[in-house]
């Protein structure tokens, strides 16, 4: 007999914590936007619990439209499952791709990848200060992105969301999911930016590698990514540790604009 092993749902936790609220207050809250919105649900500590430990993969609509309210954070970037099929690439034949959809989705990590190379004493999780530069064409400039961002390990993944309040541009929060082999970083990055500021709330995303120093207080590399112009650009990018602590006190000391 075999029991089967749930993948936690590091993104939904860190982004809970990044709110500074526990399970029980998280479900208190989705229960009060349920009533606000004339959709009253059910949220219990433990269904919060079934979330984050993978165990429930796919929340009622009800419960998707309050986690969205809730957090602000699309349910596509709260680690469930995908609502919709997904789409998949295959070559056309004749030297280009072509994408259609597919029912069964991408298929899940296999337990030798999630179980990665990572050591015990190599554990990520903590507060980070997040920089990276960008080259604004329509501005002719180089600028510098900052947040404090809350990243979250399980295994040899890492997931990262910017505490509320804490990017040198308001309103622009930043997510970081991320795959850990040893001293090497990679994943993915999305920054929604401020709907008052120079890009007027466009979404931007991309991808990101960075590499470890022996202290594993600093991770620095390279992001790549489109432009406003859909060009593609690059740029460095680094995480320096702040606190290993994710408590409450600690993501509140840290929920201010880097300065």
């Amino acid at each position: 007999m075999t029991t089967e092993v749930h993948a936690p749902n590091d993104a939904l936790r860190a982004v809970r914590i990044g709110l500074r609220m526990s399970q029980d207050d998280l479900a208190k809250a989705l229960r009060r936007a349920g009533v606000g919105s004339g959709e009253p649900n059910e949220a219990s500590k433990r269904l919060v619990q079934r979330w984050e430990s993978g165990i429930s993969r796919s929340p009622r609509p009800v419960y998707i439209r309050a986690l969205e309210r809730v957090t602000g954070v699309p349910i596509e970037s709260l680690g469930f499952a995908p609502q919709v099929p997904m789409a998949r690439v295959h070559g056309d034949g004749a030297g280009g791709h072509d994408m259609t959809p597919s029912a069964e989705g991408v298929a899940p990590a296999s337990a030798d990848t999630r179980a990665g190379r990572q050591t015990a004493a190599d554990n990520y999780s903590g507060v980070w200060l997040s920089r990276y530069e960008y080259y604004s064409s329509g501005r002719e400039d180089v600028f510098e992105g900052r947040h404090y961002v809350v990243l979250v390990q399980h295994g040899n993944r890492l997931t990262g969301r910017s505490l509320n309040g804490a990017s040198l541009n308001p309103d622009s929060p930043l997510s970081l999911d991320f795959t850990v082999d040893r001293s090497v970083v990679t994943g993915t990055w999305t920054e929604q930016t401020a709907t008052g500021g120079y890009y007027q709330g466009a979404c931007y995303h991309g991808a990101i590698q960075l590499l470890v120093e022996p202290t594993s207080r600093r991770m620095a590399g390279k992001w790549v990514g489109f432009g406003k112009d859909f060009d593609v650009n690059t740029g460095p990018w680094e995480l320096r540790l702040m606190d290993t602590s994710v408590s409450k006190a600690t993501l509140e000391r840290y929920s201010v604009p880097p300065e």
